[in-house]
């Protein structure tokens, strides 16, 4: 029997108070992972302690619209029977759980207001950030280099065949062959397997660094990150990463257009002189004359736009539930609904799964648009960077974990200022409560927040 000193009231602020480890786990110790091996996987188990975490609370709410996702998710699970070999099943499954992971980390993001704080989750995506555009750095100067992780000397021979899994077993700190009949110039993608995901990541991440400067104002993680923004940007305009630049042509623009707006003057000062100081350096770099040397040496926007044009084609051969995977091209590779997500959850998962994907994003992007201040303008601007680069990039598993926890911290914001303005509890909605569920009042989330 527990004492009566210990009131109702303060068990049920115990029991609502999910921890920050998790979260910490996997971002913040994501060099750690990278190092090992795991990265691509350390996702899932910590994923999965969020999901124990979450179920022994109880209470768990979402946002109204979140059920869109949800759709989204069983329609793509449906699709596993266009599956026809072993190996496409063990890739859907890893798909499937990276998935559920974008999925589990909303909610917990969503659920963990008093100790997962708006501070704190934007202080662990800009050390995630930091390690971007370390990583960038390591593959300017160091294209060649690459070591063979600890997974690497433990897994059998007969795995390692696999072009996914020995890509992590030897990490590389760039998109880089010398010996190709290519003469391409290294593109730096550490701590990540592909330039193309480095791109995507940075692009979301320099967004929620420069809001953490507003959320820390003064002292020394202010000086040092913004001290960090114009150093990112070398590795960034060496990348020469097309879809980056747009992501962050429109973020910019976008974010611009609504300070103006609203009449934000310091802001609007501000991101003018972010983006002289980019155009700056794109001149001191030379970046128009290599992206125009790399586009016409590469032929890349040539093979997208077949091998886009290739992938509608089947698609409508199987358009109720795709094929379940990527499948190797007619012509040339890459592989069929690979080079941007849109194209991949068409091919892979079908048009209906397609719609709700897509309307998930949107989703996103409308929910979180109101304005409630600078910070979450811009977390709603990283909303709209993915809707668009969705056409382009391949978002799991970093791009969309890191926009949907943003996304999650953007909503908490709006559904906690409706309740404490007197509006509908409608906003949300709860999750499968367990029977010993902690069963807290609006009102009692809205004290606590």
């Amino acid at each position: 029997m527990r004492s009566g000193g210990v009131t109702g009231a303060a068990m049920a602020v115990e029991r609502a108070a999910l921890p920050r480890w998790p979260l910490t786990a996997m971002i913040v110790w994501f060099p750690l992972w990278w190092v090992l091996g795991i990265a691509e996987m350390a996702w899932i188990p910590l994923a999965g302690c969020m999901l124990v975490l979450m179920i022994r609370r109880g209470g768990i709410r979402a946002p109204r619209g979140f059920g869109i996702w949800l759709l989204f998710l069983v329609l793509m699970l449906v699709s596993v029977i266009g599956i026809d070999t072993s190996g496409r099943l063990v890739g859907f499954v890893y798909r499937a759980l990276l998935y559920l992971v974008v999925t589990i980390v909303f909610v917990y993001v969503y659920n963990a207001r008093e100790r997962l704080t708006m501070r704190y989750v934007l202080g662990v995506f800009t050390a995630f950030w930091i390690y971007t555009w370390l990583g960038g750095y390591a593959g300017v100067f160091f294209p060649e280099f690459s070591f063979r992780s600890p997974l690497g000397y433990i897994l059998p021979p007969s795995l390692l065949q696999n072009e996914l899994i020995d890509e992590m077993a030897v990490r590389r700190t760039a998109q880089y062959n010398p010996d190709g009949w290519l003469e391409l110039a290294p593109r730096p993608s550490a701590p990540f397997l592909y330039t193309n995901a480095w791109g995507n990541v940075y692009s979301v991440t320099l967004p929620i660094a420069i809001a953490y400067l507003d959320v820390v104002r003064r002292g020394w993680r202010f000086w040092c990150v913004l001290i960090a923004v114009p150093v990112s940007l070398v590795p960034a305009i060496l990348s020469l990463n097309r879809g980056m630049f747009i992501g962050l042509i429109v973020a910019g623009a976008y974010c611009f257009v609504r300070f103006i707006i609203v009449g934000r003057t310091r802001e609007v000062l501000l991101l003018g002189a972010l983006g002289l100081l980019g155009a700056g350096f794109a001149v001191g770099l030379d970046l128009f004359s290599r992206l125009t040397e790399r586009v016409e040496v590469s032929g890349s926007t040539t093979t997208r736009s077949t091998l886009y044009e290739e992938t509608w084609v089947r698609t409508l051969d199987s358009p109720l539930f795709g094929y379940g995977a990527p499948r190797p091209s007619y012509t040339s590779p890459p592989a069929v609904g690979t080079q941007g997500h849109v194209w991949m959850v068409m091919f892979s998962h079908g048009l209906p799964a397609l719609i709700c994907f897509v309307l998930a994003l949107v989703w996103l992007v409308v929910a979180t648009a109101r304005w409630q201040g600078p910070v979450v303008l811009v977390l709603h601007t990283v909303q709209l960077v993915t809707l668009v680069e969705s056409t382009y990039y391949g978002l799991l598993p970093n791009g969309l974990i890191v926009s949907f926890a943003v996304a999650a911290l953007a909503l908490r914001e709006r559904n906690v200022g409706e309740r404490g303005g007197g509006g509908s509890r409608d906003a949300e909605h709860r999750i499968e409560p367990g029977p010993g569920a902690v069963r807290q009042s609006a009102a009692s989330h809205a004290q606590l927040t």
